[in-house]
């Protein structure tokens, strides 16, 4: 999904990644606000091709190739795709970021949630009988249910129909990319890095945030998707990063 004002160069682009299980229009609510906007579908997730071997950096190898080249770019990501804007900020992937912000990292794993991650990636592909069955699943994989209703646009990519049924577009093989190591990410970045979580985010709890970046910053009233609950929260940290030169 890219978004673009009309300004022929403005600069710096924006890119933003979607987390695990979800596709590029869960940024939807952000595009009006900002200039030149990339929303793309992570690899192996809706529209976008899948991989041979999911990695952090195979899958950050794969973004980086659809970003303009010779431009400044600002990444802002939600979980997955906030491990990869850290990845993405080390300048070995051919971009010039200047400033990269992971939103929602799961910060702390367990060997038990490991096990748990690669056994969902080694099961085999669900076909539904109906879109709704679907689009029902989708939902839940992608940790939006309850946020996005079942007839919106927004989950048209998140879904595809087959010879035989309708699948869920995300690749079961992505589940197993691993735990990232989020304080080599940051202390690697070349630009400007900043975490931030909800305040209500099992996942990443403001104490883990603190103490992995204590400038890390807490949104008020949010749980772990809260650039789809509550899109504005995150502005002011968009706005802050976009100033970086």
């Amino acid at each position: 999904m890219r978004h673009d004002l009309g300004v022929t160069n403005p600069d710096p682009v924006l890119l933003l990644l979607h987390g695990l299980g979800a596709t590029g229009e869960v940024w939807y609510d952000h595009l009006t606000r900002f200039g030149e906007v990339l929303a793309p579908d992570l690899p192996g997730h809706g529209r976008s091709p899948r991989l041979t071997e999911y990695t952090f950096a195979s899958m950050a190898e794969a973004v980086a190739k659809g970003v303009p080249p010779g431009r400044q770019v600002v990444v802002v990501g939600h979980s997955l795709g906030g491990v990869l804007a850290l990845m993405l900020a080390d300048g070995s992937y051919g971009l010039d970021v200047v400033a990269a912000c992971g939103v929602g990292i799961k910060l702390s794993w367990s060997e038990a949630e490991l096990a748990r991650a690669a056994e969902v990636a080694a099961r085999p592909e669900r076909v539904f009988a109906t879109r709704e069955e679907a689009v029902d699943r989708w939902l839940k994989v992608s940790g939006l249910a309850g946020l996005v209703p079942p007839g919106s646009l927004r989950v048209d990519a998140g879904v595809a129909e087959g010879p035989d049924g309708w699948r869920v577009a995300v690749d079961q093989k992505a589940f197993g990319v691993g735990a990232p190591d989020v304080p080599a990410l940051l202390a690697a970045a070349k630009g400007a890095t900043v975490l931030a979580a909800g305040e209500r985010d099992p996942m990443c709890p403001p104490d883990q945030l603190r103490a992995v970046d204590p400038g890390g910053v807490v949104l008020p009233e949010t749980g772990h998707n809260a650039h789809v609950e509550n899109p504005s929260a995150l502005w002011p940290v968009m706005d802050r990063l976009l100033a970086v030169r």
